[in-house]
């Protein structure tokens, strides 16, 4: 089922050694990262970690996020990431912490041939916004977080047909269906033509039992439970 699937899978994650190994995959078309995965792998060292893995990776879309908080400085930081490698693509969140859109800096990096990714997107309004910011620039990515969308209860596939229609006025920017909960989100991605969809290592480890046969998963499930408990040497 996999071979049938068009939505390009980048994988999300800070682990070297695995996003080393990944570029390995033909499935596999890009990477994505951020800081708050690079933290909890206990990396200390941004840009070292960076050129190594692009040392590795040299033809798959990268994408690193700035960490600042204030325009200024996120540009500075955006032109600077930049510089590392021709496939690399820049994180901006669509607004600072105060809530105030950075939609007129992505603008300006993309109009100045910066690929930007324009992160942590929720709603229909934010994606206009930054499509009619991006719309003559360079290439660019919108990660609309569908799974945190579903998260609040709200379907996101309707979201996402709109994201897709919005963007029809930014040729160059492809839409990335982000923090997937499950499988199904590939099939449902895939379903709308959704460009890209971000998955964690985890649920790429799921990805042999996409088109799985339900009586075969069924049993093998059953097994499991049977092996385990007798693991356990429960008795009654």
């Amino acid at each position: 089922m996999l071979d049938r699937i068009r939505t390009k899978i980048f994988a999300d994650g800070a682990d070297l050694d695995g996003i080393i190994a990944l570029a390995r995959e033909p499935h596999i078309k890009g990477f994505t990262t951020n800081p708050t995965l690079m933290w909890k792998a206990g990396l200390s060292d941004y840009e070292e970690f960076g050129r190594r893995i692009l040392a590795e990776v040299t033809e798959l879309p990268i994408s690193f996020e700035v960490f600042a908080d204030e325009a200024g400085e996120m540009r500075r930081q955006a032109e600077r990431i930049a510089t590392w490698a021709d496939n690399v693509y820049v994180k901006l969140p669509v607004s600072n912490t105060k809530g105030e859109s950075m939609a007129a800096l992505a603008g300006a990096l993309s109009d100045a041939g910066v690929k930007v990714n324009i992160t942590a997107l929720f709603t229909p309004r934010q994606v206009s916004e930054i499509t009619q910011a991006v719309a003559d620039g360079a290439p660019s990515f919108l990660s609309v977080f569908a799974g945190r969308i579903a998260d609040a209860g709200v379907d996101p596939v309707p979201l996402m047909q709109e994201a897709l229609a919005i963007m029809g006025a930014a040729p160059r920017a492809e839409l990335i269906w982000a923090s997937p909960r499950e499988l199904l989100n590939l099939v449902q991605a895939d379903a709308i033509g959704c460009h890209i969809i971000t998955m964690t290592h985890d649920l790429l480890a799921k990805l042999p039992t996409l088109g799985k046969d339900l009586e075969a998963f069924s049993l093998e499930t059953v097994r499991m439970f049977h092996r385990d408990a007798a693991k356990a040497r429960f008795e009654l």
